[in-house]
């Protein structure tokens, strides 16, 4: 099994601060097959995010699409795919702060998003660990993060 990664850009380097990094695991009780498909389907990844991802994820390629939550309907989901190993790691990076149509946030530091998963007896461990840099925030974004 060999891992796609986006040739343009280099892998990407979790965050050496645990305070600035968020881990969260979850047991599911579905074979990992099936946990893996719902996050990397651009289709079923739709349903779990409340999205409407245009295209297939592809590695070192954006990905974009209209968030349907309710009342965020006028905001778009664009992350960039660093990675996918079939059935035990995906990757993007996005910038979840991106909330102006009108502001390029092009030269800010992206927050890395992984979901790792492990086969576990009674299904799938999915672990989804969210690098923060919030060095890299403007000032009112890092109030944002301190009092949401």
């Amino acid at each position: 099994m060999t891992v796609q990664t986006a040739q343009s850009q280099a892998a990407p380097t979790p965050v050496s601060n645990p305070a600035h990094t968020i881990v969260k695991r979850v047991e599911i009780e579905a074979p990992v097959a099936r946990v893996w498909s719902a996050l990397t389907d651009y289709k079923q990844f739709n349903q779990w995010f409340q999205v409407e991802m245009e295209s297939p994820f592809v590695p070192g390629h954006k990905a974009s699409g209209k968030i349907v939550y309710k009342n965020k309907e006028h905001l778009r989901m664009e992350f960039v795919v660093q990675a996918l190993k079939p059935t035990t790691y995906f990757a993007y990076t996005w910038h979840p702060f991106a909330i102006d149509p009108n502001v390029d946030y092009s030269s800010e530091t992206p927050t890395l998003v992984e979901f790792h998963l492990e086969a576990t007896p009674s299904g799938t461990l999915l672990t989804v660990t969210e690098s923060v840099i919030l060095e890299s925030l403007p000032v009112g974004q890092k109030v944002g993060i301190a009092f949401s």
